[in-house]
């Protein structure tokens, strides 16, 4: 925890049971907690001081989670985001994903479950400022993936990835021209233990093809393999 110590959290929860016992558990990890009750109140917090992590519900008065979500990646498209929802439709959960949360809990969820992805979150959030010199930059069928400053450009546009994306993507570089399990990319990408039901990984994945590649529904540097997972064919300009 050491290293984590004092990470700021904004939490955005209108419940205020459910508010107050998140503020008091989160605090016992040794982090420090903000609240927000509605979306109106999260979007002023965090325009006025940085946090480094934001737990947001969808359904909130004024101005909904999605909402929220869209404006914070709009402006700080680094800050981690877990989304918590008491829908139990899929369509929900993959807009909060699409819309750039990096991860989500269905009400009710476990606490320990909830502190363990926080803590994972948080851990992985520090992993693109301690990425300098070669190695950092990447080139494949002329798009450019810088993971130091998480820049990235294709041959229709320039945008930047967020810390999540950005993971997911250099995992997969890593390990170029094998195959990369579902299992794998959710223990080293987001800390999830493997047994935890989620649609993340795929569509992370399918934010990958849309910005990456020329026909996302038949993909050239990001392949499905049936039944194992994913794989990264980079091409001659790849440095990796």
């Amino acid at each position: 925890m050491s290293n984590l110590q004092g990470s700021r959290i904004l939490v955005v929860e209108d419940e205020d049971s459910l508010a107050l016992g998140l503020e008091f558990n989160l605090g016992q990890e040794g982090y420090s907690v903000r609240r927000a009750a509605d979306g109106r109140q999260a979007l002023k917090e965090i325009n006025e001081q940085p946090f480094d992590l934001v737990v947001l519900d969808i359904m909130l008065p004024y101005v909904d989670g999605f909402e929220v979500a869209r404006e914070i990646r709009d402006k700080w498209p680094q800050m981690p985001i877990l989304m918590l929802t008491a829908r139990t439709a899929a369509k929900d959960r993959i807009k909060g994903l699409e819309i750039g949360a990096d991860d989500y809990l269905t009400k009710p969820f476990h606490l320990q479950e909830l502190l363990l992805r926080v803590k994972g979150m948080l851990t992985r959030k520090q992993w693109y400022q301690d990425l300098t010199g070669a190695g950092s930059l990447l080139r494949f069928g002329g798009n450019v993936v810088d993971f130091q400053t998480l820049q990235a450009e294709t041959p229709k546009e320039s945008f930047q990835l967020t810390p999540r994306e950005a993971m997911l993507l250099k995992c997969l570089v890593e390990h170029q021209g094998t195959i990369v399990s579902r299992k794998y990319l959710l223990e080293n990408v987001w800390g999830i233990q493997a047994e935890v039901e989620t649609r993340t990984v795929d569509i992370f994945i399918a934010r990958l093809r849309k910005y990456f590649e020329d026909d996302p529904k038949h993909p050239v540097f990001i392949r499905s393999i049936r039944g194992a997972g994913y794989q990264f064919c980079g091409d001659d300009e790849s440095g990796h």
